[in-house]
């Protein structure tokens, strides 16, 4: 008549052992908020025109239940050419929601698309890129004048993105607006009036993109994160066939100035870590599933980088 509690008994010890044995979860590492907040289309640039004001919305995520007045931001740039895409692509809204449930704030942006056709002629995607990386600058200076507003801390802002998305971040952070305008060959006279605003952030999260110049890799110290396919034909990890160099070259470089930076490839996966890579189909289980460990190795990396120490 003794068996049922000893057996209750063992088995309230069995899970009170693996309970202690399970390891610690880390906020901004591991997932800490089951659920997550979204507000749709608030604006980062309140004087944009009619014409442009869908260029400028942002939706924000933030875990609910925190209390926390001084939390990192990540501002998501979604990839598409220069040409496509938008705040609510798949890929943004599920790195958005995984790490607001880390514990960071996240603003999925819109961005400056061009009218032409930079998918196909390169010298009009640079500059596409040109203005989307002022859109990216201006993201930047309006969450940083906003800080207490959103509860975020404006000095651990991370710029991330995929494909075009990472290209703007890249700019952003490491070319001045007068390098960027030699390269590109846009002439803005608003934009050159400050030459050397690159954008001061706390990190970039590249997720298969790429930078136009390696040696503006010089300017900066802010820390790269890098994921990619081993197959990508359409952004080439180590060529620069495109005009870009790729996360493979940027690993390299970084490595050689001693800039933190990680790394990690996708063995047998093209663009936006598919199978085949094929812009009209949406991404299937399998691949937001690498996505979503990409997102895991850019949050170890950050936790390692910017919140460790302060724990």
């Amino acid at each position: 008549m003794y068996k049922l509690p000893a057996i209750i008994l063992l088995s309230l010890f069995s899970m009170l052992s693996a309970k202690a044995q399970s390891p610690a979860a880390h906020q901004y590492k591991d997932h800490i908020f089951p659920n997550v907040d979204v507000k749709s289309n608030l604006t980062y640039n309140p004087r944009a025109t009619a014409n442009d004001k869908e260029s400028y919305l942002f939706d924000l995520y933030q875990p609910r239940g925190d209390h926390a007045t001084a939390r990192p931001l990540i501002i998501w740039m979604h990839g598409g050419g220069f040409k496509y895409g938008s705040k609510t692509a798949k890929g943004i809204k599920i790195w958005s929601n995984d790490f607001a449930q880390r514990g960071y704030v996240c603003a999925a942006i819109n961005y400056r698309l061009s009218k032409k056709n930079p998918v196909f002629h390169f010298d009009e995607l640079q500059k596409s890129c040109y203005y989307a990386v002022q859109d990216a600058k201006m993201a930047v200076a309006y969450f940083k004048e906003h800080h207490a507003e959103y509860n975020i801390d404006p000095n651990k802002i991370i710029l991330a993105g995929n494909s075009a998305g990472s290209i703007i971040a890249l700019q952003a952070a490491y070319s001045s607006n007068s390098e960027l305008s030699r390269r590109t060959g846009v002439v803005d006279s608003t934009a050159l009036l400050k030459p050397d605003d690159k954008a001061k952030v706390a990190g970039i999260i590249n997720f298969w993109g790429g930078i136009l110049d390696t040696r503006w890799l010089k300017n900066a110290r802010v820390p790269i994160v890098s994921a990619y396919g081993s197959h990508d034909r359409i952004l080439n990890p180590i060529r620069v066939d495109t005009g870009m160099y790729g996360s493979i070259t940027i690993h390299k470089t970084t490595d050689s100035l001693h800039i933190p930076n990680s790394i990690k490839v996708f063995d047998g996966f093209g663009h936006e870590l598919q199978r085949h890579f094929n812009p009209f189909f949406g991404a299937g289980k399998p691949t937001q599933k690498r996505w979503l460990q990409a997102a895991q190795f850019a949050a170890d990396f950050y936790y390692e980088t910017l919140f460790k120490k302060t724990e």
